[in-house]
């Protein structure tokens, strides 16, 4: 499949995700760009050789050379854009989260099957060989039966003014952060019966959440917990707990940065490190984002549920 892309939002993630990996391949092309200010649009196509920009984002999702759009907005606007973006034909990109409730969820899957195209949610950490390994750990009881996985993520404390501390654009911590979780605990020990809760105390800037505790539950006793929080060093990392011994990812995130190597450490009867080559998350996730299999109508009920507790115990 070809990749003729518009990039709705001139922003940094577009140059990782979109514009450097596909700057190294004979199928993909970024033709467009649109932002919200023209004038950036412009300094952006600029800078990054971009040959066309639109005044506004419906003329860059009717352009006829556009077979793909990129969506790297505010978390509120995914939904809209990418509804509007199939509706016109286009296949869509999104970056995560893809939506933030399920009944938008339903509208873009709606609209994409409507034009017989398909909408990915943009999450670099998926398909990497790591989460293969553990879910053939768990499936085969190599430890014996999983219990229990923990994950925690602390980014640096967002600037002031920008979407991450606005509640209605969507930000907060947690929106920033589950997609991660939700997507490692799929992907490894599946979504599957799983209900979610989730506890914060929202008092971040103008009502955000800067620190965040979700748990998933499954009927069997498994748990999966995420601690997400903001300020301080950069921490990412999952582990897994086994009857007999645990699995611990560090540096989730690392591969974002270029193509570098990932850990499991097994601490069990004997201790063991499982190395994987070095894979630069994005260049992956270009490869993949259409042909990967992927089940986010799962994740997005579990992300909207879980953030619907956490503000609702907030107010009882």
């Amino acid at each position: 499949m070809r990749l003729d892309i518009g990039l709705i939002g001139a922003t940094k993630i577009a140059e990782r995700a979109i514009l450097a990996p596909a700057s190294n391949r004979d199928d993909a092309a970024v033709r467009a760009v649109a932002a919200s200010d023209v004038a950036r649009a412009r300094d952006f196509a600029v800078r990054n050789g971009i040959e066309r920009v639109h005044d506004d984002y419906e003329s860059l999702i009717r352009d006829p050379d556009v077979t793909v759009v990129y969506i790297s907005l505010h978390n509120s606007a995914h939904h809209e854009w990418a509804v509007r973006s199939a509706s016109h034909g286009k296949h869509v990109i999104v970056e995560k989260p893809l939506c933030l409730t399920t009944s938008e969820y339903a509208e873009i899957s709606d609209a994409a099957e409507a034009n017989g195209v398909q909408v990915a949610e943009a999450i670099p950490t998926a398909g990497h060989p790591w989460q293969a390994a553990v879910r053939q750990m768990i499936d085969a009881e190599e430890f014996g039966p999983l219990r229990r996985i923990h994950t925690r993520i602390q980014f640096l404390t967002p600037a002031e003014g920008t979407y991450r501390t606005r509640p209605e654009l969507g930000g907060g911590i947690f929106f920033d952060c589950a997609s991660y979780w939700l997507q490692a605990a799929q992907s490894t020990a599946g979504l599957a019966g799983a209900t979610g809760t989730g506890a914060s105390a929202f008092d971040g800037p103008n009502g955000t959440d800067t620190t965040f505790h979700a748990t998933l539950r499954w009927d069997d006793g498994r748990e999966a917990t995420l601690d997400c929080s903001v300020g301080g060093k950069h921490v990412a990392e999952v582990e897994f707990f086994f009857e007999s011994a645990s699995v611990r990812l560090r540096n989730l995130l690392r591969p974002t940065m270029a193509a570098l190597p990932l850990n499991l450490s097994v601490k069990g009867a004997r201790t063991e490190i499982r190395s994987f080559p070095p894979i630069g998350y994005y260049e992956a996730q270009l490869d993949r984002l259409f042909t990967r299999e992927d089940s986010p109508g799962e994740r997005i009920a579990l992300l909207a549920g879980i953030h619907a507790t956490a503000r609702g115990a907030l107010v009882r």
